[in-house]
């Protein structure tokens, strides 16, 4: 089975405004899912550091810094690539995610591929004991909401 989740939405705006909207703005749109948490302290605040040698980090409350991953791929309008893991993950359970921006007309399609779940076991907190299919359509799920809150953002 392949673990890769894949969504996609279009926003009223250029590739431009739209990379800069996902990365630099992400903590105003991001929204937390309680199933989903990257720390048992979440929710935090995400950021990225932008740039090739950057890094996607979750601030908590009390001021720690979690890094969820580094940017594996910096290319402003049209991609961008950065780990993806959770506090309980072990050595080599690593997750990607890539995004893409393409114009389509005076819109850009986001589209959203997260990669990886296999490197993770059913039985892993992360999981929540969920057969693979029923995970990865739970985790689609949270994707569509993050995007669709990230339209509304891109919108304003």
């Amino acid at each position: 089975m392949s673990s890769r989740i894949l969504v996609a939405l279009r926003v009223p705006a250029t590739p431009e405004r739209t990379f800069e909207a996902f990365t630099a703005e992400i903590g105003q749109w991001w929204r937390p899912n309680g199933l989903f948490q990257f720390t048992p302290r979440s929710p935090g605040v995400l950021g990225f550091e932008p740039g090739p040698d950057g890094r996607l980090t979750e601030t908590l409350a009390n001021g720690k810094v979690f890094e969820i991953g580094r940017i594996r791929a910096w290319e402003p309008p049209r991609r961008l690539v950065f780990g993806w893991r959770q506090a309980s993950f072990a050595e080599g359970q690593d997750t990607e995610v890539e995004v893409t921006f393409e114009a389509v007309g005076e819109e850009t399609r986001v589209t959203v591929q997260h990669t990886g779940w296999d490197s993770v076991p059913q039985t892993h907190v992360a999981k929540h004991t969920f057969p693979d299919a029923i995970f990865l359509r739970r985790h689609a799920e949270w994707w569509q909401s993050l995007l669709a809150a990230f339209k509304v953002r891109v919108g304003e």
